[in-house]
């Protein structure tokens, strides 16, 4: 009987949540979406998506509903949108930026900085950063670029003998050497033997996040500490060690700038490579003022740990996907070998510049393709916080109300068949003489007011990460091909596989 009266209980208050919810239900009865019953919703749908499924799942959904769909799951409104006409719209707006809430997975090691930040905070570490892009700045990068690459051509040497191997790992550790360089200019051996902790702990803490951000109860801190207490534990250490190194970092080179007389970074020696100290995203940090007030060590370790994340884990998964998909695409691959000797020649001591780097147009649609194909940051997520008023060629003038989650789906959307011919296959030549497609068409680095601040830094990156690559050595299709997993960034479940070989010197 006991039983009974409490199933009764949960049934009305459940549909009293449920009556509550009327006036939402009307405002997007407009647009389509699968069957939501009453109280459940469409848990049907999202109980069959996983990682490996999303995709497929997602792709089933769009044809079947099309780009832009209502989703009800218990009480919560999911607007799930490949449409770019609407994406526009919303990530055009400067009112709705606040970041969906499974970003906050990622707080006890970010904490506020930029990509987690919004409202005023937001706005005044974008205004900060920004001038860390500035070309004379890049052109320092371009250097630590040039230099990285390097060690990862000699560290792939061993691989170039003409087996499957997967080159994710390399390429990781090549993508963390630069950023820790250029964030905090100090170099951190990530690709040599002797890794620190500071680097292994960030790959570690990524993965481990990368896990949590997949699953919807793990997401909650207090239910991902009860079921899995060792796992907590881990990252407490893991977020603990990397604190620790970025907060020495600060500590050293605040003291190192006190030193110098007047308030500006006076370039010294760089023990390393013996050049006069670079720029760093760090020293910017350190001279920059909020309301009058220098930024604390906290503030500057959180904007510090947010490069150290986004720097790393994006470009090596854009740099793997992109590495993958040439070594099955020979005459892309030699189309772009031919422009890489006319740029910069077959001289491997001299150094690559920023300028090099720009004259590489082929190369450029190269990576613009193959960032189409695989968007490093699949989907991109908003919380609204008041009603998104928008306008719809198809479902005409209509509102989402508050409270709503919207999720971008730009992997998605730049398959788009319309918009994109032939949008599955792998073709650089598309991105010649221009983009022909509407930029929020085409937004692997997001678009609007929260697009990826560096995503210039990225390009240029993965240009010289590229150009030394395929200068040195052929790329062959060996191995399983990708299977597209959606994370925190896009993986592969089966990895990068290709092959390798040494080129001739005479090429």
């Amino acid at each position: 009987m006991l039983l009974l009266v409490l199933v009764l209980l949960l049934v009305a208050v459940g549909w009293l949540v449920h009556r509550g919810q009327a006036e939402r239900r009307r405002a997007v009865s407009n647009l389509p979406g699968p069957m939501c019953p009453p109280l459940l919703g469409a848990l049907h749908i999202m109980s069959s998506m996983n990682p490996k499924t999303f995709i497929k799942v997602s792709g089933e959904n769009m044809r079947k509903y099309g780009p832009l769909q209502r989703v009800w799951i218990l009480n919560r409104l999911l607007i799930m949108s490949a449409d770019s006409e609407i994406n526009e719209q919303l990530l055009s707006s400067q009112e709705h930026l606040v970041k969906h809430p499974v970003y906050r997975v990622l707080g006890k090691w970010l904490g506020n900085g930029l990509l987690l930040s919004d409202g005023k905070v937001w706005h005044q570490r974008r205004k900060i950063i920004t001038p860390t892009f500035h070309f004379s700045i890049l052109e320092q990068f371009v250097e630590v670029f040039d230099q990285q690459s390097n060690v990862c051509v000699e560290r792939l040497a061993p691989r170039a003998n003409g087996q499957t191997f997967d080159v994710y790992r390399p390429v990781c550790m090549a993508a963390l050497d630069i950023i820790a360089e250029t964030a905090m200019g100090t170099k951190i051996h990530a690709q040599a033997a002797e890794s620190t902790p500071y680097a292994e702990a960030v790959n570690e803490c990524t993965a481990l996040l990368s896990w949590r951000f997949i699953s919807v109860y793990l997401q909650v801190e207090l239910l991902f500490t009860l079921t899995h207490p060792y796992m907590k534990w881990r990252q407490t250490q893991l977020i603990r060690t990397m604190h620790d190194f970025t907060t020495k970092v600060i500590e050293e080179r605040r003291r190192t700038l006190e030193e110098q007389q007047g308030s500006k970074l006076s370039p010294s020696p760089d023990d390393d490579v013996g050049r006069k100290r670079r720029m760093a995203l760090l020293d910017v940090l350190l001279l920059a003022t909020v309301d009058g007030r220098p930024l604390t060590n906290d503030e500057i370790r959180e904007e510090v740990d947010t490069f150290m994340f986004e720097g790393h884990d994006t470009t090596t998964s854009a740099l793997s996907f992109c590495l993958h998909v040439l070594a099955r695409h020979p005459q892309v691959q030699e189309k772009m070998l031919e422009e890489i000797l006319r740029v910069i020649g077959t001289d491997r001591k001299r150094p690559v510049t920023i300028r090099d780097l720009n004259e590489m147009k082929y190369l450029e649609c190269v990576i613009k393709e193959s960032l189409r194909l695989y968007p490093p940051v699949p989907l991109v997520g908003r919380k609204l916080q008041t009603d998104f008023k928008y306008s719809h060629s198809k479902y005409g003038d209509g509102v989402i109300p508050a409270g709503s989650e919207f999720l971008i789906g730009i992997y998605g959307m730049q398959r788009n068949k319309n918009e994109f011919p032939q949008s599955e296959e792998f073709i650089p030549e598309r991105h010649e003489n221009g983009e022909r497609f509407s930029p929020f068409t085409f937004i692997p680095f997001s678009a609007g007011p929260r697009n990826c601040i560096g995503q210039k830094f990225a390009q240029l990156e993965m240009k010289m990460m590229l150009a030394k690559i395929v200068r040195e050595y052929e790329l062959l299709p060996l191995g399983e091909p990708v299977e597209c997993v959606i994370n925190i960034v896009l993986r592969s479940d089966t990895g990068f596989q290709l092959g390798m070989r040494r080129r001739n010197d005479t090429q």
